[in-house]
């Protein structure tokens, strides 16, 4: 099995469970609970193939990754009475989701000979596209567009990877430098409450 395979799997999985924890706290039935994590899992793969022209896209091509997907809700299901801090372990998975997949589509991307910005991009967009349609469908605000810095992670942690790839670091220590980046710049902008500059000085709405 390739290494970029080995990284979208954990990713799904990464992925599942946020997605399911997410369809959890909102009180979704089963079938609620599934199609949030499918959606969340794959929505990112599977728009940064479509740009790319890779169709069908690959979650239709291997069955692993329903079948993870699966299983990886089923866990979070049968195990939530368990999960007493939700919140942390949606962060957790969000955040190991993000690094495995702002990862794996920028390997894919660079397979594609695209120009290295539009790597990262598409590796941003692998990372993020799942948790926007996630937290839309959950009537939520999608984290990435205020609040947290989310994507911003992804573009340095895929410009690390990219750039140490290129410099001729051993492509697993590439990743795992990238991958602790994302999470733990991530993890310090929670904690410390950074965030990008807002437009939004004043309220005006009174």
């Amino acid at each position: 099995m390739e290494i970029t395979t080995i990284i979208d799997i954990l990713g799904t999985v990464s992925f599942a469970i946020s997605g399911a924890l997410t369809a959890m706290r909102k009180k979704l039935d089963v079938f609620g609970i599934l199609i949030i994590a499918l959606v969340t899992s794959v929505g990112g793969g599977t728009l940064r193939d479509i740009l790319i022209g890779k169709t069908p896209v690959s979650w239709m091509l291997n069955m692993t990754f329903v079948y993870v997907i699966f299983g990886a809700t089923l866990v979070a299901i049968i195990f939530r009475s368990y999960l007493k801090y939700v919140r942390r372990s949606l962060f957790l998975f969000d955040t190991i989701g993000i690094a495995l997949y702002t990862i794996a589509g920028v390997q894919i991307a660079t397979a594609a000979d695209l120009h290295p910005v539009v790597c990262v991009v598409l590796g941003t967009i692998s990372a993020c596209f799942g948790g926007v349609l996630r937290d839309i469908l959950c009537n939520e605000i999608p984290i990435i567009f205020h609040k947290e810095i989310y994507a911003t992670v992804c573009i340095l942690g895929g410009s690390v990877y990219l750039a140490s790839s290129t410099a001729g670091l051993p492509q697993s220590i590439a990743m795992l430098v990238a991958g602790c980046i994302i999470i733990i710049v991530r993890t310090l902008a929670v904690v410390k409450e950074w965030s990008l500059p807002s437009v939004y000085k004043k309220d005006y709405s009174k």
